[in-house]
């Protein structure tokens, strides 16, 4: 990666200047009041979760096809690429809870696996890697399976 690409992207996910945003909103003067001076990771990761889940809102509906499921793909890719960006490019601390946990984590969980399996595969452990995508997809449609099953669609 590039300096001047390593520097927009800190400067992108600065949390001093988001620090004072949200201080100066309704969740920052209820922090105020309750005597708390910085914004608490689980909010942090609710603002962000809210972001994501009406981006995710937006976006699914603007790009779905009734014959394929085009806006699902497209959040998947997207979510990944930025969680990617967010964990391979070191930012840490409020911005990770904020954008990473709480905006890719609301927008699509896809981004989370994707980002663990390219890891495992990162570091040598290819056949967890393997496993972990296998297990994921099969636990995962099977537990999908069985919910339809209890309910009695299937």
């Amino acid at each position: 990666m590039s300096s001047a690409t390593a520097a927009a992207l800190g400067a992108a996910f600065d949390t001093t200047a988001l620090g004072g945003v949200l201080q100066s909103t309704a969740l920052g003067v209820a922090l105020q009041t309750a005597g708390l001076s910085a914004v608490p990771d689980p909010a942090l990761v609710a603002v962000g979760g809210a972001v994501g889940a009406v981006a995710r809102y937006l976006l699914g509906s603007a790009v779905d096809r009734e014959s394929f499921p085009l806006g699902t793909l497209t959040v998947n890719v997207l979510g990944s690429f930025l969680l990617g960006l967010l964990v391979f490019h070191p930012v840490g601390g409020d911005a990770l809870l904020l954008v990473g946990t709480g905006a890719c984590g609301a927008f699509t969980t896809f981004s989370s696996f994707s980002v663990a399996t390219v890891q495992l595969w990162d570091r040598g452990d290819r056949g967890r890697a393997v496993a972990f995508v296998a297990g994921n997809t099969l636990i995962a449609g099977g537990a999908v399976g069985l919910a339809a099953v209890l309910v009695g669609a299937v």
